[in-house]
């Protein structure tokens, strides 16, 4: 959780410094409340400036939530290429890589997952279309994971890649929630504890832990 000073945003404070508290104040309540019940106002408080100034740094509220946005999705779709582009040695494996990139780039700021990921966007709005952009550019990289892994596996039906395509995007939102509400846990421990669970899904799969 982003804990920012009592007075912050008091006369003094450099406008660069205030616009940083603002936009880590915003990403945290945006990603916590959704768009939808996040206000300028609450956001103000926290920083403990007036939303007459706010809209003079950042506009409207949309304005705001995409300042948060880009931010976000660009170091969570470059976090996702990069663990891609490593050469695929086999340990760890693309899918583990992915996700400790993806813990990497949240840590410290957690919520801003979830502001990728708002089901509570205006439809049709500059925000919702930015937000599908990054969806959309991750999700391609997922599909393309998707169907390496289902090949390797032999399967080659397309919809197979679609359907794990999906899942893959609902297990990394439920890891993220649950990993927000486990503050203690570092990004190479939340790693490590993703390998343990998709060891004990293989062995539950296999014909022996059918046996079991």
């Amino acid at each position: 959780m982003t804990t920012l000073p009592s007075k912050a945003g008091t006369k003094g404070v450099p406008r660069a410094a205030r616009e940083r508290q603002v936009l880590a104040a915003a990403t945290e309540e945006f990603g916590r409340q959704g768009y939808e019940a996040t206000t300028i106002a609450a956001i103000a408080a926290r920083v403990g400036v007036t939303k007459p100034l706010l809209h003079q740094y950042f506009g409207s509220k949309q304005d705001l939530y995409l300042a948060c946005l880009d931010p976000v999705g660009d170091r969570l779709l470059n976090a996702v290429r990069a663990a891609m582009a490593e050469p695929d040695t086999g340990a760890p494996p693309t899918h583990l890589r992915v996700l400790g990139a993806l813990f990497t780039a949240l840590d410290g700021q957690r919520e801003a997952w979830f502001v990728l990921y708002d089901a509570t966007l205006p439809p049709d709005s500059d925000a919702a279309q930015r937000a599908a952009y990054y969806r959309g550019a991750i999700d391609d990289l997922a599909a393309i994971g998707s169907a390496d892994l289902l090949h390797t596996a032999g399967s080659t039906d397309p919809l197979d890649a679609d359907a794990l395509k999906y899942a893959w995007r609902g297990l990394c939102t439920a890891l993220v929630r649950w990993w927000i509400n486990h503050p203690d846990q570092s990004p190479e421990a939340m790693t490590r504890r993703c390998a343990r669970i998709f060891a004990a899904g293989r062995s539950i799969g296999s014909p022996e832990g059918d046996r079991a």
